[in-house]
Protein backbone atom coordinates (compact mmCIF):
# COMPACT_ATOMS: atom_id res chain seq x y z
CA UNK A 1 0.00 0.00 0.00
CA UNK A 2 2.17 2.77 -1.12
CA UNK A 3 0.53 5.42 0.51
CA UNK A 4 0.90 3.69 3.91
CA UNK A 5 4.89 3.19 3.01
CA UNK A 6 5.03 6.76 2.24
CA UNK A 7 3.09 7.82 5.55
CA UNK A 8 6.24 5.32 7.43
CA UNK A 9 8.88 7.26 5.65
CA UNK A 10 7.27 10.62 6.23
CA UNK A 11 6.37 10.17 9.57
CA UNK A 12 7.89 7.21 11.50
CA UNK A 13 10.44 7.19 14.35
CA UNK A 14 12.77 4.14 14.22
CA UNK A 15 14.33 3.39 17.77
CA UNK A 16 17.27 1.02 16.96
CA UNK A 17 16.84 -1.67 14.03
CA UNK A 18 13.81 -3.11 15.99
CA UNK A 19 10.99 -0.22 16.93
CA UNK A 20 9.00 1.56 14.53
CA UNK A 21 6.66 4.02 16.02
CA UNK A 22 3.78 5.00 14.21
CA UNK A 23 1.47 6.10 17.21
CA UNK A 24 0.80 9.42 16.01
CA UNK A 25 -1.48 8.17 13.50
CA UNK A 26 -2.06 4.27 13.81
CA UNK A 27 -1.30 3.04 17.39
CA UNK A 28 -2.07 5.70 20.01
CA UNK A 29 -3.54 8.59 18.03
CA UNK A 30 -5.66 7.24 15.03
CA UNK A 31 -5.89 9.25 11.78
CA UNK A 32 -9.60 7.71 10.89
CA UNK A 33 -9.80 8.80 7.36
CA UNK A 34 -6.27 6.88 6.42
CA UNK A 35 -7.34 4.15 8.98
CA UNK A 36 -10.34 4.01 6.15
CA UNK A 37 -8.24 3.40 3.76
CA UNK A 38 -6.36 0.81 5.49
CA UNK A 39 -9.44 -1.06 5.98
CA UNK A 40 -10.83 -0.73 2.44
CA UNK A 41 -7.31 -2.27 1.33
CA UNK A 42 -7.75 -5.38 4.18
CA UNK A 43 -11.48 -5.80 2.81
CA UNK A 44 -10.17 -6.23 -1.10
CA UNK A 45 -7.66 -8.76 -0.19
CA UNK A 46 -10.12 -10.64 1.78
CA UNK A 47 -13.69 -10.05 0.48
CA UNK A 48 -13.82 -13.43 -1.33
CA UNK A 49 -13.20 -15.25 2.27
CA UNK A 50 -16.82 -15.88 4.00
CA UNK A 51 -15.64 -14.08 6.95
CA UNK A 52 -18.14 -14.12 10.04
CA UNK A 53 -16.05 -12.81 12.70
CA UNK A 54 -12.75 -10.58 12.82
CA UNK A 55 -10.23 -11.52 15.31
CA UNK A 56 -7.73 -8.90 17.01
CA UNK A 57 -6.09 -8.19 19.91
CA UNK A 58 -6.42 -5.56 22.76
CA UNK A 59 -5.57 -2.36 22.16
CA UNK A 60 -4.11 -1.05 19.02
CA UNK A 61 -5.49 -4.14 16.63
CA UNK A 62 -8.83 -2.84 17.78
CA UNK A 63 -9.13 0.37 15.42
CA UNK A 64 -7.98 -1.59 12.46
CA UNK A 65 -10.44 -4.24 12.79
CA UNK A 66 -13.68 -2.02 12.98
CA UNK A 67 -12.44 0.26 9.56
CA UNK A 68 -12.24 -3.69 7.99
CA UNK A 69 -15.06 -4.68 9.67
CA UNK A 70 -17.42 -1.89 8.84
CA UNK A 71 -16.33 -3.21 5.35
CA UNK A 72 -17.62 -6.58 5.83
CA UNK A 73 -20.61 -5.97 7.85
CA UNK A 74 -19.07 -8.62 10.79
CA UNK A 75 -18.68 -8.02 14.50
CA UNK A 76 -15.15 -7.47 15.83
CA UNK A 77 -13.94 -9.83 18.98
CA UNK A 78 -10.62 -8.64 20.52
CA UNK A 79 -8.26 -10.92 22.68
CA UNK A 80 -8.20 -9.43 26.46
CA UNK A 81 -4.79 -9.04 27.81
CA UNK A 82 -5.69 -8.22 31.46
CA UNK A 83 -7.79 -9.61 33.51
CA UNK A 84 -11.59 -8.17 34.14
CA UNK A 85 -14.47 -8.65 36.03
CA UNK A 86 -16.97 -8.48 33.75
CA UNK A 87 -14.71 -11.42 31.59
CA UNK A 88 -16.57 -14.20 31.28
CA UNK A 89 -15.05 -17.40 33.24
CA UNK A 90 -15.54 -19.98 30.15
CA UNK A 91 -12.96 -18.95 28.15
CA UNK A 92 -10.12 -20.14 25.21
CA UNK A 93 -6.90 -18.66 26.23
CA UNK A 94 -3.51 -18.81 25.08
CA UNK A 95 -0.10 -17.94 26.57
CA UNK A 96 1.86 -15.46 24.59
CA UNK A 97 5.38 -13.42 24.81
CA UNK A 98 5.19 -9.52 24.14
CA UNK A 99 8.94 -8.54 22.53
CA UNK A 100 7.45 -4.94 23.41
CA UNK A 101 6.68 -5.21 27.05
CA UNK A 102 9.40 -8.65 27.44
CA UNK A 103 6.48 -10.50 29.52
CA UNK A 104 4.19 -13.25 28.92
CA UNK A 105 0.50 -12.39 29.21
CA UNK A 106 -2.69 -14.72 28.90
CA UNK A 107 -5.44 -14.06 25.91
CA UNK A 108 -8.43 -14.47 26.75
CA UNK A 109 -11.67 -14.62 24.38
CA UNK A 110 -15.52 -15.57 25.82
CA UNK A 111 -16.41 -18.62 24.59
CA UNK A 112 -19.55 -17.32 23.41
CA UNK A 113 -18.37 -15.32 20.80
CA UNK A 114 -16.09 -17.80 18.61
CA UNK A 115 -18.05 -21.17 17.71
CA UNK A 116 -16.93 -23.70 14.67
CA UNK A 117 -19.52 -22.11 12.53
CA UNK A 118 -17.42 -19.17 12.33
CA UNK A 119 -15.05 -17.89 10.22
CA UNK A 120 -12.57 -16.02 11.64
CA UNK A 121 -9.84 -13.03 9.73
CA UNK A 122 -7.02 -12.17 12.34
CA UNK A 123 -6.31 -8.73 12.08
CA UNK A 124 -3.46 -6.67 13.82
CA UNK A 125 -1.30 -3.42 12.75
CA UNK A 126 2.34 -5.15 13.56
CA UNK A 127 3.46 -8.25 12.55
CA UNK A 128 7.41 -9.22 14.22
CA UNK A 129 7.99 -12.51 15.66
CA UNK A 130 3.86 -13.36 15.23
CA UNK A 131 3.35 -14.14 18.99
CA UNK A 132 0.24 -12.79 19.13
CA UNK A 133 -0.83 -13.46 15.69
CA UNK A 134 -0.10 -17.57 16.87
CA UNK A 135 -2.08 -17.12 20.23
CA UNK A 136 -4.96 -16.04 18.15
CA UNK A 137 -4.87 -18.63 15.93
CA UNK A 138 -4.65 -21.10 18.77
CA UNK A 139 -7.76 -19.53 19.97
CA UNK A 140 -9.50 -19.82 16.24
CA UNK A 141 -8.65 -23.55 16.53
CA UNK A 142 -9.66 -24.43 20.07
CA UNK A 143 -13.30 -22.71 19.10
CA UNK A 144 -13.19 -25.15 15.93
CA UNK A 145 -13.58 -22.29 14.06
CA UNK A 146 -11.63 -21.74 10.34
CA UNK A 147 -8.79 -19.12 9.87
CA UNK A 148 -9.58 -17.23 6.35
CA UNK A 149 -6.33 -15.80 6.84
CA UNK A 150 -4.08 -12.84 8.35
CA UNK A 151 -3.77 -9.47 7.67
CA UNK A 152 -1.11 -6.98 8.67
CA UNK A 153 -1.12 -3.42 8.78
CA UNK A 154 2.95 -2.65 9.08
CA UNK A 155 5.15 -6.42 8.96
CA UNK A 156 8.79 -6.59 10.26
CA UNK A 157 9.88 -8.47 7.46
CA UNK A 158 13.22 -9.27 8.74
CA UNK A 159 11.35 -11.23 11.89
CA UNK A 160 10.10 -14.59 11.44
CA UNK A 161 6.57 -14.26 12.50
CA UNK A 162 5.45 -13.66 8.30
CA UNK A 163 7.77 -16.13 7.58
CA UNK A 164 6.68 -18.90 10.00
CA UNK A 165 3.07 -18.07 9.11
CA UNK A 166 3.44 -18.16 5.31
CA UNK A 167 5.67 -21.61 5.58
CA UNK A 168 2.13 -23.12 7.30
CA UNK A 169 -0.33 -22.14 4.50
CA UNK A 170 -1.45 -19.35 6.02
CA UNK A 171 -2.79 -16.76 3.47
CA UNK A 172 -1.11 -13.63 5.33
CA UNK A 173 -1.36 -10.04 3.56
CA UNK A 174 0.52 -7.53 4.51
CA UNK A 175 -0.11 -3.20 3.67
CA UNK A 176 3.39 -2.79 3.75
CA UNK A 177 6.57 -5.11 5.17
CA UNK A 178 9.73 -3.51 5.96
CA UNK A 179 13.13 -5.59 5.07
CA UNK A 180 15.28 -3.38 7.27
CA UNK A 181 15.72 -0.29 9.40
CA UNK A 182 17.24 2.01 11.67
CA UNK A 183 17.35 5.34 12.50
CA UNK A 184 18.14 6.95 9.13
CA UNK A 185 16.64 4.82 6.39
CA UNK A 186 13.71 2.06 6.30
CA UNK A 187 13.55 -0.18 3.44
CA UNK A 188 10.33 -1.66 2.37
CA UNK A 189 9.92 -5.41 0.30
CA UNK A 190 8.44 -5.16 -3.45
CA UNK A 191 4.64 -6.17 -3.63
CA UNK A 192 3.68 -9.57 -2.08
Amino acid sequence: MQSLKDRIRAEATVIGTDILKVDHFLNHQVDVDFLQEVGQELYRHFQDEPVTKILTVEASGIAVAVAAAMLFHVPVVFAKKSASLNLDQDTYTSEVFSFTRQTSYLMKVSKRYLSQEDHVLIIDDFLANGRAVQGMIDIVKQAGASLAGVGIVIEKGFQEGGRLLRQQGIKVVSLAIIEAMDESHIEFREEQ
